[in-house]
């Protein structure tokens, strides 16, 4: 799985036909909006540093963590920086348009509280809506007034944009969502899988200030967007250990590591494991090893 995606990661990936970034004024966050005449035929696997909001007009398929959806028709697609999903394109010729913004650039407006609360873009929510043909007219004649006012010279610009974003998201709570999502096959497979690269991706860490920041199997059912029973149940049939367990063994790994090769002092690394006091780090690795760390430090095997 590819790690979290950011905007400046997004722009690069796309540097050759998408130009360049389109920021509003300052505290006035990001938006932009393009073709997906240009999109990927396939996206990798991971989660995005933005909201993005697609009207897809071509066959493919979405993947999320433990399921995927048939896209054989027009459709609007949510994503947010949480939920981490991949596209594969059944079509040479992808059509549509995109919008990709930051969560400040739409809160400027204060009207719909916090994004992560409405039900496009919530956790567990269900992102994709098949769009009949009044709405794609509705949604194309919407991407179109943003493709063309995004290039104007308009001082209030990005009000209008703005504008156009808020009618597009309260055209689509009209609609029904999707409910054809399909379990994959190895679901277990798959979801232990992601887990085990998620894991691995919080490693090695680099600096004193690179906490970690998924500590517990909460934490990573959160990033999969799967529950967290589900997540349990899928690593303790595949890997015969628990999430927890699986955790544990990682973060002593990178304790012995950090003890063995590094100069930082035991505080620095209880706190870049994620720790959030010295003691609480020194009495969880003695626990696991039956070792102090400064013990292990000072006697290495």
């Amino acid at each position: 799985m590819e790690s979290k995606e950011s905007l400046e990661g997004f722009y690069e990936r796309n540097s050759s036909n998408l130009g360049p970034q389109q920021v509003g004024p300052r505290g006035m966050g990001h938006f932009n909006v393009a073709s997906r005449e240009y999109c990927a035929v396939l996206t990798p696997y991971s989660r995005r540093d933005y909201y993005k909001i697609s009207l897809i007009i071509g066959k493919g398929r979405l993947h999320y963590a433990d399921k995927w959806i048939e896209i054989d028709r027009p459709a609007l697609l949510f994503s947010n920086p949480i939920v981490p999903y991949s596209w594969e394109s059944q079509d040479e010729n992808q059509k549509g348009w995109f919008c990709l913004f930051t969560e400040e650039f739409l809160q400027n407006g204060n009207r719909l509280g916090n994004l992560q609360d409405s039900p496009l873009f919530k956790i567990g929510g269900t992102p994709v809506f098949f769009v009949e043909e009044e709405h794609q007219k509705i949604l194309s004649d919407l991407y179109r007034k943003m493709m063309v006012e995004i290039k104007s010279d308009y001082v209030h610009k990005y009000d209008m944009l703005r504008a156009y974003l808020y009618l597009m998201i309260h055209e689509t709570m009209k609609m029904n969502p999707a409910e054809s999502f399909e379990p994959y096959q190895n679901a277990s497979q798959r979801v232990a899988s992601l887990f085990m690269e998620l894991l691995e991706r919080q490693f090695p860490i680099d600096s004193p200030g690179a906490y970690l920041k998924l500590k517990t199997p909460n934490d990573y059912a959160r990033s999969l967007s799967i529950h967290v029973n589900s997540l349990n149940r899928s690593v303790k049939e595949i890997t015969g250990k628990t999430t927890s367990q699986q955790i544990t063994a990682r973060v002593v790994q990178e304790a012995h590591a950090l003890l063995k090769h590094t100069d930082w002092n035991i505080a620095e690394i209880a706190y870049g494991l994620g720790f959030e006091e010295p003691a609480y780090f020194t009495n969880y690795f003695k626990k696991q090893t039956g070792l102090t760390p400064n013990t292990l430090r000072m006697n290495p095997v």
